[in-house]
């Protein structure tokens, strides 16, 4: 076996399309990368490919084993507020409404207006039943532009395609202020279906308190970021909330849990939103070495029910505050180990024919920084089997095993450093020192270390879809497998792996994914979690969710 010679190594290499976030370049560069240069370089010379737009599909036929590109082809499907309507109506239609009521029913203008009319006068002519509160979207638009609410049909005016839902009129206030969440989601292959959910993330305030007598306060009602900072009380101190508008995941759960609630069900219940709403654009064409961040916005009302209201293509990277340079930096750390570059990939250069590369890991993290096997934090979706009489199917999205963490050591608990040092300088470091079997040892032990599922071990072809799938051959060995049993990694960084979640659900992946199958061992999952529910309140638990 050749090892690559540590004096022709060079750093990993970056190309950004115009109008890029900043802090994609800024964090690469924290990482000891290089940017592409068009004009000196040829243009395979780099790793990673990062644009706002979506990539054509030349781009992906022609990736190259150590490139990967930030866009799946055709992943807008469900990030237009009416492609994903037309999504979700059709899962509902096709696997029953139990599933998928965590959205509103949604009307598409002008298309819709003979159904949403009768629906609304359906509505107005019950007796006893109050008005609903309805909202309007433009479906192409995003950032909480031309958003209108209304509670009679006079007010509805719009002059371009548009999406009517029901508007939730009981959302969950903290002082009074409404809120909604932002979640981070990658999806590392969409055959197989392979979803990784973010366990930290933002929390979005409205700057003034929720009040459904003034429909037009946008300020009262629309939790956007773009939209409220240009508000009077956006810098003011506000009881409960603080001055701006976000908190942390992290602080929220610890809110939660200062008054009582177990919020283990809200997770899982969003958690199940996210597999749901993925399955329902599936299949999209195969394609190799690329990756989709989606940004997911959900909203909880008073009973503790988590809808979705949108899904968001390239959710915004922009810091508006310390809270977003706390999330967002760590956040594309943790993508970047999502991307699971080798040592190979630094030479930009096909394997020679005969010889063998070592691919092992590049070794970004440095000393005092967790490893993705610590912590396995609220979202932790998949039981490391501990006996071999451990049952095949574990529930999904499991929440961290143990007692719950006291709210003092949430609230004290500090960020993760992004890395010092470089890529270049670490593989520097090791050039100029000879190695010692000791040094091997210890090398070995710091490792990435792959997860050992509850299943016996299968080869890469049980995994991947088979060539004809799609009528597209996957070209490349997929990046998002460990090593050790080609499966995916369990956990990296805040990254938690949330499907595959169980052996049945891997199967299903196979050949197109198989969403009925799917569907099945969801709804196992789901009266699961209802089951410990019940059990946990008959105890004398005290949950404030609701089913």
């Amino acid at each position: 076996m050749s090892m690559i010679r540590r004096d022709i190594l060079k750093p990993l290499v970056f190309r950004l399309h115009e109008n890029a976030p900043a802090i994609v370049r800024e964090v690469l560069l924290e990482r000891g990368w290089t940017e592409f240069d068009q004009k000196e370089q040829d243009d395979t010379d780099w790793n990673l490919y990062w644009r706002n737009s979506p990539f054509r599909m030349t781009d992906h036929h022609s990736i190259k084993p150590w490139q990967r590109l930030n866009h799946y082809p055709e992943a807008v499907r469900i990030t237009r507020k009416d492609y994903l309507a037309r999504h979700l109506k059709r899962m509902k239609g096709a696997y029953g409404s139990a599933l998928y009521e965590f959205s509103p029913v949604a009307f598409i203008m002008p298309n819709d207006y003979v159904k949403f009319i009768a629906e609304y006068s359906k509505e107005r002519q019950s007796v006893g039943r109050r008005p609903s509160y309805w909202i309007c979207k433009p479906v192409d638009l995003s950032r909480g532009r031309g958003i209108l609410i209304f509670q009679d049909i006079k007010d509805l005016v719009y002059d371009c395609t548009v999406i009517v839902q029901k508007y939730i009129s009981n959302p969950l206030l903290i002082s009074g202020y409404k809120l909604d969440l932002r979640l981070y989601v990658c999806v590392t292959s969409f055959c197989p279906l392979t979803i990784y959910i973010y366990e930290e993330g933002l929390v979005r305030f409205a700057t003034e308190k929720f009040d459904l007598g003034s429909l037009d306060n946008v300020y009262a009602h629309l939790t956007n970021t773009s939209i409220n900072k240009y508000g009077a009380s956006y810098k003011k101190y506000k009881e409960g909330i603080g001055c701006g508008c976000k908190w942390t995941f992290s602080k929220f759960r610890s809110y939660l849990r200062i008054f009582g609630v177990d919020d283990l069900l809200l997770w899982q219940k969003i958690n199940n939103i996210v597999i749901l709403t993925l399955l329902a654009v599936t299949p999209l064409p195969v394609a190799s070495n690329c990756f989709e961040l989606f940004g997911f916005d959900i909203l909880i009302d008073d009973e503790f029910k988590p809808w979705l209201l949108e899904v968001n293509y390239n959710p915004a990277l922009c810091l508006d505050c310390s809270i977003d340079d706390t999330v967002k930096r760590r956040l594309l750390h943790d993508i970047v180990e999502l991307l699971n570059y080798k040592e190979i990939d630094t030479l930009r250069q096909n394997e020679m024919t005969g010889s063998k590369a070592v691919r092992r890991r590049v070794p970004w993290r440095t000393a005092g920084l967790s490893t993705p096997e610590e912590d396995p934090g609220l979202l932790t979706c998949w039981k490391v089997a501990t006996s071999s009489s451990a049952s095949p199917v574990q529930p999904a999205l499991q929440a961290a095993r143990g007692s719950i963490h006291k709210v003092a050591s949430l609230t004290k608990k500090t960020v993760r450093a992004h890395p010092r040092k470089t890529l270049t300088s670490q593989l520097r470091e090791k050039m100029n020192r000879p190695k010692t079997s000791s040094q091997a040892k210890t090398e070995d032990k710091n490792k990435l270390p792959a997860v050992h599922y509850p299943c016996s071990s299968a080869q890469l072809s049980h995994w991947l879809p088979t060539p004809n799938f799609h009528n597209c051959k996957i070209s490349t060995h997929p990046y998002f497998l460990s090593d050790k049993d080609q499966r995916p990694i369990r956990r990296v960084g805040d990254f938690v792996l949330i499907f595959p979640f169980n052996e049945a659900a891997l199967q299903a992946s196979r050949d197109g994914t198989d969403v009925k199958s799917i569907i099945k061992e969801i709804n196992k999952l789901v009266s699961k979690q209802l089951l410990s529910k019940q059990q946990n309140t008959k105890k004398g638990v005290g949950y404030l969710t609701s089913v």
